[in-house]
C-alpha cells in the first residue's frame, strides 16, 4: 500500500446533476480517506468544486464578465466547500486545512520550496491539506490548465508514491465511452501515444479541462516515475479498492517510468518561467534523447533567442521547431552566443538541470 498519495477530485464528482454539492458523495469520499489515514496513508487532496458551489449560492450580475463571475463564485464557494470537508473529517476526529495557490507560486524555486515545506509540516501534524487553485486572483494566463495540472505538480513536489485522479468516468476508453463495445483500457505505458482516436475533447460541465488534459498529465507524472490511477469517483469505496488493488477494480493505470530527481520534477512544471530559447541541431537532439545521461553542449546549439542570465530557465527547441524540454542555463545569453557551435566547452545545460519531454 502506498504511504503518500495525491488525490484529485473533479467538480463533476463532487456535484449532483443540478450542480449543487453532492454532500452524500463528499461524505463517502471523506470516509474512505479517513479509513486510509488510519492505516498510515498520508493524503494530499486536490479538490475542485469551489466555483460550482459558488454558482448555486449567488447569481453573478456581471454576466458579460466571466473573469469577475469566476472570482465571485470561487470566493463564496470555497468557504462552502471547505466547510463541508471540515465537518466530514471532524466526524472522524481529523483535521483538514485549506491551501490556496496560484501558478505564480511555483515559478520561483524558493516559493516552490516554501509551499513544499508547508505541506510537509501539515502532514507531520496528521492534517489533510485540501489544495485548490486560488481562482479569486488567478486569471487567464496565470491559471493552471485545470486542477489535474495542479495535482501533477503537487505529486512531483511532494514525491508522492502515487496520484489518483477521480473523474466521472471509469478511465480511458478504447472508443466512445457511450458506444457499444467500448471498454476501459486497463494499463497505459510510455509507448501509448495515439490518444486522439480514443479520447473526446468534450470538457466537463464545471471543470476547465477534459480527458485529454487528464491523459497528458497522467503520462507526464508517470513518465517521471510515479504511478497514476484514473478512476470513477462515484463508485463505492473506489479509493480503498485502488490502494488494495481489488480484482474487481475498474480503472486506467499509468505505469511509471524511470524515477526522476526532485530537480527534474520541478523543471517539468516550470515552462512558464523560461527566459529564452536554445535551438539545437539534429546531432544534439539525437544525443539528448538517448538513454544515456547527456548534457547539452554549445557545439550542438545553432541559435539563441531571448535574454537570460546564468541560472535562468530556457526551452530546448529541436530542428523541426518542437519544444522538447527545459533546463537551467549555465551561461547568460551573451556568453551562450559567443560559445555557440564551439567544441570543448562546458555544457550550456547540464544533465542534472535538464528535463526532456520524451
Amino acid at each position: 500500500m502506498y504511504k503518500t498519495i495525491t488525490i484529485k477530485i473533479g467538480s463533476n464528482v463532487l456535484t449532483s446533476s443540478d450542480g449543487m454539492p453532492d454532500e452524500e458523495r463528499i461524505a463517502h469520499l471523506v470516509d474512505q480517506m479517513a479509513f486510509l489515514k488510519k492505516r498510515g496513508v498520508d493524503i494530499l487532496l486536490v479538490s475542485s468544486g469551489a466555483v460550482a458551489s459558488g454558482k448555486k449560492i449567488i447569481d453573478c450580475i456581471k454576466r458579460n464578465d466571466p473573469v469577475s463571475c469566476r472570482q465571485l463564485w470561487a470566493s463564496v464557494g470555497q468557504v462552502k466547500l471547505i466547510q463541508k470537508y471540515s465537518d466530514f473529517f471532524a466526524n472522524h476526529g481529523m483535521i483538514c486545512s485549506q491551501v490556496l495557490v496560484t501558478k505564480e507560486d511555483f515559478r520561483d524555486r524558493q516559493h516552490f520550496l516554501n509551499i513544499r515545506n508547508c505541506l510537509h509540516t501539515l502532514l507531520e501534524h496528521n492534517i489533510v491539506p485540501i489544495i485548490n487553485e486560488n481562482d479569486v486572483v488567478s486569471v487567464t494566463e496565470l491559471m493552471f490548465t485545470d486542477n489535474d495540472e495542479l495535482a501533477g505538480l503537487i505529486t512531483s513536489m511532494m514525491d508522492a508514491e502515487a496520484m489518483i485522479i477521480l473523474s466521472n468516468v471509469d478511465g480511458i476508453y478504447n472508443g466512445d465511452p457511450k458506444a457499444e463495445g467500448s471498454s476501459v483500457i486497463p494499463v497505459i505505458d510510455s509507448n501509448f501515444t495515439n490518444v486522439s482516436k480514443y479520447i473526446s475533447t468534450t470538457k466537463s460541465n464545471f471543470g476547465r479541462g477534459g480527458m485529454i488534459t487528464k491523459f497528458s498529465m497522467a503520462k507526464k507524472v508517470a513518465g517521471a516515475g510515479t504511478p497514476v490511477h484514473l478512476a470513477n469517483g462515484s463508485r463505492e469505496n473506489i479509493l480503498i479498492d485502488i490502494l488494495e488493488n481489488k480484482p474487481s477494480l475498474v480503472q486506467t493505470y499509468f505505469k511509471p517510468g524511470r524515477k526522476a530527481s526532485p530537480m527534474k520534477k520541478w523543471l517539468a512544471y516550470s515552462e512558464a518561467s523560461v527566459k529564452g530559447e536554445i535551438f539545437i541541431n539534429s546531432g544534439a537532439k539525437e544525443s539528448l534523447l538517448t538513454n544515456k545521461a547527456t548534457s547539452l553542449l554549445p557545439i550542438g546549439v545553432i541559435k539563441i533567442s531571448g535574454e537570460f542570465m546564468k541560472g535562468d530557465l530556457v526551452k530546448i527547441i529541436d530542428p523541426e521547431g518542437h519544444d522538447i524540454g527545459v533546463g537551467k542555463s549555465q551561461y547568460n545569453s551573451e556568453t551562450a552566443l559567443k560559445k555557440m557551435g564551439l567544441k570543448n566547452q562546458k555544457p550550456i545545460v547540464h544533465y542534472d538541470y535538464l528535463y526532456l519531454k520524451s
